[in-house]
C-alpha cells in the first residue's frame, strides 16, 4: 500500500513551498501556487537532511579539550574532533563566556553570526546569540552586511536615510509602467532576485522586465557580463571595465551639462552642493573636465557611445538602476553618489518611472510592493557594551587588538577578542582573503560554531554545536520586504543529535542565569504565535488590514500583509522640499557634503568623484592580468547547498567554473573543460573553464559559493574547489563606509595539466582527547 503523503508548508530564502512528506522522509517539493516565477533552488531543500553532510553530535577539538584556552589555535582545522555529550559541550561554552566576560570584559566576545542560516524569524541564530550574550553583559557585534555596506553609509549623507537601497525606493511596478528608458548599472537579474533574507513568497522581477519589453522601453546594460540581464531582454550592452562605473556616470552628467540639457531648476530647488559638483564635472576645480573623452580610456567605452547615451537621458523618462555589487569595491561609496548626481542633473528624481534606485534585483524584495506593517521578528535586545565593527573587518578585529579604525566620521578601537561564537553562516566562504582570515582565526582562545553542516568554519572551530535546519523545527518567515508571512512547519525529526537554535540558547541561558529573561516563559510554538500575533495586531491597528487568527494561519500556511504598490520615491519631496525636508544637514539631496569634507578622508572626497581603485585593469600592473568578478551563483545562495546535486551538476570535476572571453582563452591556450589556476599575492584556487563572448575581454567571472577546500594545512594552500575569496582584496571601501571590496581584485591565470582530485571527506573524529 502506498504511503500517505503529508503536505507541509515551509519557506526558504529562495521561496515558499510545500514539502511532501511520507514515512518520515521528504519525497517532493512544490512551490506555492501564488509564486509567478519560483526558484529551482527549492528542489535542493530535501538534501538538508542528508546525514553524510551533517554534524552528528557536539564535538570538541582534541587539543582544545586537553588544554582549553591555553591550546594552540594553529591546531584548528588540523587536529581531530572528540565527540562529547550535550551537557559537557554546553558547560564548556558557558564556562568560556563567563571566563572571557569576567577576565577581559564582554566586548572580548565576538558574536560574529551572519544571519542567512534560515529564513525563519524565530530560530534566527544571529538574533538568538545576541539576545543571549546581551543578557550576560554584552559582546562585540557588527554593522551593515557583506552585500551592502558602503552604499547605506553614503546614502545616509545623500538622502538622510538608506531607504533607497533597502527596498524603499520606487517600486518596480511603477518603473515598469512609466519608464521609457532604464539604464542598468551592474545587473538586473533573476539570478540574484530569486533570494531574499527572511524568505520570499512571490518572485516578480521577471514580470516587470517583461512589462518593460512589452511597452517598448529602451534598456541599456552597463556591465562586464552580458548575462546580468536575461537574454530575452533585448538590451543594448556596454561591456564596461569593472570598477569604472563612477567615471561613466560622471562623464554622462558632464556631457548633459555641457550640452545645456541639465535641469537647473531641480538642482537649485532640491539639491545642496550642486555648485561644487558641477565645478568638479567641468574641471573648474581640478583642471580635468570629466567628459566622454576623459572617461573613454578609463571605462573602455567609446566616447561617441557615451555622448549618444548622455543625449538620450534627459529626453526620455529615465530610471537609473545601480546594483549592490557596484559598492562592493574599493571606493564603493562613489558609484552610489555619482548615480545620484547623474539623476539630479537629469532632474527626474521623484517622477514616476524616473530617478535612481539601488539594489533592484540584488534581492527579490527590493522593488517589490512595500510591506507596511510590522514584520515578525524576535528581539535581539540591547548590547550593553555598544561595541561593534563594520562587518567585513573581521580579520582586522582578530589581528589588530587595540588599534583604531574609522567609520562614518568617528574613530573606534578594535577590542581584544578572546572568544568567537558563530551561530549560522560560513565566513570561510564569504569573507575576503581567506588565507589572511585563517591566520587571524588562530588568535582567539576559544571558537564556538553552532551549525548543521561541516562547513569550513565548523572544521576550524574548537567547540561545534550541531543545530537543526529549518525543516526539522517550527518557525515562520517574513521580513520588511515581504508581502506574506509563511508558516514554516516541521517536516522531519532532527538529524542525528542536532538541536534547534532556540533550545541550545535556552540551555545556555539556564547555565548563565538568564533563562527567564531569554525565554520570557515561552516555548517554540508560544514564541511563533506571539510573533505572528504582533504582526497581525499591527496590520489591523495601523492599516485596517485583516489577517487570519493564528490557528487559521497555521493551517492555511500563509497570511498576506498590507503593502504599498506603485510607489515613487521622493515624490512628495519633489513637490515641496520645504514641507518634506530630508534628514540631511541641508534638508535637500546632498551633492557636496561639508560634513564629509570635515572628515578629511583622502579615500572619500566630499562629492561624487572618480578615485582609482587599489588594483584594476587600468593600472600599470594590469597588463596580462584579469579582473576577477566574484558574483553570486545561480544554483545556490552563497555557500548554502553547495553540496546539493543541483549545485554539483553545474560544476566541473567538483569545482566552480570560471568564464572568460574567447580571445583570452586563445591567448592563454585554454579551452572549455580545462582546469585553470587563478592566483595573486593573496592566494590561489583551481576552477573549471567556460569560454563565452558574453564576458568582456580581460575579465574572468568565478561565482562564489564553493566550500573552501585547501589542498593541505600549509599557510596559503591552494584551494581546490574554486572559492574566489582566497583571491579577493580585504580592505575597507573607504574610511567612511568600511564596506567589503571583493570586486576589486586582479588575478593571473594559467592552465593546469594534471589537477589534483577534489575529494570531500568529513573531519577526523577521535575517540578521546589523548
Amino acid at each position: 500500500m502506498a504511503q500517505d503523503i503529508r503536505r507541509v508548508a515551509h519557506c526558504s530564502h529562495w521561496g515558499a513551498f510545500d514539502l511532501l512528506v511520507a514515512g518520515g522522509r521528504i519525497v517532493g517539493v512544490e512551490p506555492m501556487a501564488f509564486d509567478p516565477a519560483p526558484s529551482d533552488i527549492i528542489g535542493s531543500v530535501p538534501e538538508w537532511a542528508d546525514p553524510r553532510l551533517r554534524i552528528a553530535q557536539p564535538m570538541v577539538r582534541a587539543g582544545w579539550l586537553r588544554n582549553r584556552e591555553r591550546s594552540d589555535g594553529a591546531g584548528r582545522g588540523r587536529e581531530p574532533f572528540v565527540p562529547v555529550g550535550w551537557d559537557e559541550a554546553l558547560d564548556l561554552v558557558a564556562g568560556q563566556v563567563l571566563r572571557v566576560r569576567d577576565r577581559f570584559g564582554p566586548a572580548s566576545i565576538f558574536a560574529g553570526s551572519y544571519g542567512w542560516t534560515s529564513a525563519g524569524r524565530f530560530h534566527h541564530a544571529a538574533t538568538g546569540l545576541k539576545r543571549l550574550l546581551g543578557l550576560v553583559g554584552g559582546y562585540t557585534g557588527h554593522v551593515n552586511t557583506y552585500s551592502i555596506a558602503a552604499g547605506p553609509v553614503i546614502l545616509r549623507h545623500i538622502f538622510g536615510s538608506e531607504d533607497a537601497c533597502n527596498g524603499g525606493a520606487s517600486t518596480l511596478d511603477t518603473v515598469a509602467e512609466h519608464a521609457e528608458q532604464v539604464i542598468v548599472f551592474g545587473a538586473l537579474s533573476p539570478r540574484t532576485a530569486q533570494t531574499e533574507a527572511g524568505g520570499i513568497a512571490r518572485h516578480t522581477l521577471e514580470g516587470h522586465l517583461k512589462r518593460l519589453a512589452e511597452r517598448g522601453a529602451r534598456i541599456v546594460l552597463v556591465s562586464p557580463a552580458r548575462d546580468d540581464l536575461p537574454d530575452w531582454v533585448l538590451a543594448e550592452w556596454l561591456p564596461i571595465r569593472p570598477n569604472t562605473d563612477t567615471a561613466l556616470m560622471l562623464a554622462l552628467a558632464q556631457e548633459i551639462v555641457a550640452g545645456g540639457r541639465n535641469d537647473l531648476e531641480f538642482l537649485a530647488r532640491c539639491c545642496s552642493g550642486s555648485e561644487a559638483f558641477l565645478a568638479y564635472l567641468s574641471g573648474e576645480s581640478d583642471g580635468v573636465p570629466k567628459d566622454a573623452d576623459w572617461a573613454a580610456p578609463i571605462t573602455g567605452i567609446a566616447a561617441d557611445q557615451i555622448r549618444r547615451l548622455a543625449s538620450s537621458l534627459p529626453a526620455r523618462r529615465t530610471m537609473l538602476t545601480v546594483s549592490w555589487a557596484l559598492q562592493r569595491a574599493d571606493h564603493g561609496e562613489q558609484p552610489f553618489w555619482a548615480a545620484t548626481g547623474l539623476a539630479a542633473v537629469i532632474g527626474q528624481i521623484g517622477l514616476p518611472g524616473g530617478g535612481v534606485g539601488f539594489g533592484y534585483g540584488s534581492l527579490g524584495g527590493v522593488g517589490a510592493p512595500q510591506a507596511r506593517s510590522q514584520a515578525p521578528a524576535m528581539s535581539a535586545g540591547v548590547n550593553p557594551t555598544g561595541s561593534f565593527i563594520p562587518v567585513a573587518r573581521i580579520t582586522d578585529l582578530l589581528s589588530r587588538p587595540g588599534e583604531a579604525f574609522d567609520y562614518n566620521g568617528r574613530s573606534y578601537t578594535y577590542p581584544d577578542t578572546r572568544m568567537v561564537y558563530w551561530a549560522g553562516g560560513n565566513p570561510f566562504h564569504h569573507h575576503q582573503d581567506l588565507n589572511r582570515l585563517r591566520r587571524a582565526w588562530q588568535r582567539p582562545e576559544a571558537v564556538v560554531v553552532q551549525e548543521p553542516f561541516w562547513t569550513a568554519t565548523a572544521r576550524l572551530a574548537d567547540i561545534v554545536l550541531p543545530a537543526t535546519t529549518s525543516i526539522e523545527r517550527n518557525d515562520l518567515s517574513g521580513n520588511r520586504r515581504s508581502d506574506h508571512i509563511i508558516a514554516m512547519k516541521k517536516a522531519i525529526e532532527p538529524v542525528g543529535g542536532a538541536r534547534d537554535d532556540f533550545a541550545i540558547f535556552a540551555d545556555l541561558a539556564q547555565r548563565l542565569g538568564v533563562a527567564d529573561a531569554f525565554t520570557e516563559g515561552r516555548d517554540e510554538m508560544g514564541w511563533i504565535r506571539h510573533l505572528y500575533e504582533a504582526s497581525r495586531e499591527d496590520a489591523a491597528a495601523r492599516f485596517a488590514h485583516a489577517m487570519p487568527a493564528f490557528e487559521e494561519f497555521w493551517v492555511q500556511g500563509w497570511a498576506a500583509l498590507p503593502v504599498r504598490p506603485d510607489f515613487t520615491y521622493l515624490a512628495e519631496f519633489r513637490q515641496d522640499p520645504a514641507a518634506h525636508r530630508l534628514a540631511t544637514d541641508s534638508g535637500l539631496i546632498v551633492l557636496h557634503s561639508p560634513r564629509i569634507a570635515g572628515m578629511a578622508h583622502a579615500d572619500c572626497p566630499p562629492h561624487p568623484s572618480w578615485v582609482e581603485p587599489a588594483e584594476w585593469l587600468g593600472d600599470a600592473g594590469g597588463a596580462g592580468r584579469f579582473h576577477l568578478v566574484s558574483r553570486q551563483p545561480v544554483d545556490k545562495l552563497h555557500s548554502q547547498l553547495d553540496y546539493s546535486s543541483r549545485s554539483q551538476a553545474l560544476k566541473q570535476d567538483g569545482r566552480e567554473i570560471a568564464s572568460i572571453h574567447p580571445d583570452d582563452a586563445t591567448r592563454l591556450g585554454i579551452a572549455a573543460g580545462d582546469t585553470i589556476r587563478l592566483w595573486n599575492a593573496r592566494g590561489a584556487c583551481l576552477a573549471g573553464v567556460r569560454v563565452t563572448d558574453g564576458v568582456r575581454p580581460g575579465v574572468v567571472i568565478l561565482p562564489t559559493g564553493a566550500w573552501y577546500t585547501p589542498a593541505d594545512d600549509r599557510d596559503g594552500a591552494l584551494d581546490l574547489a574554486g572559492n574566489p575569496n582566497v583571491l579577493t582584496l580585504d580592505k575597507g571601501t573607504s574610511a567612511l563606509g568600511q564596506g567589503c571590496s571583493a570586486h576589486t581584485c586582479m588575478v593571473s591565470i594559467e592552465r593546469v595539466m594534471a589537477p589534483p582530485p577534489l575529494v570531500a571527506a568529513p573531519p577526523a573524529i577521535a575517540r578521546d582527547a589523548a
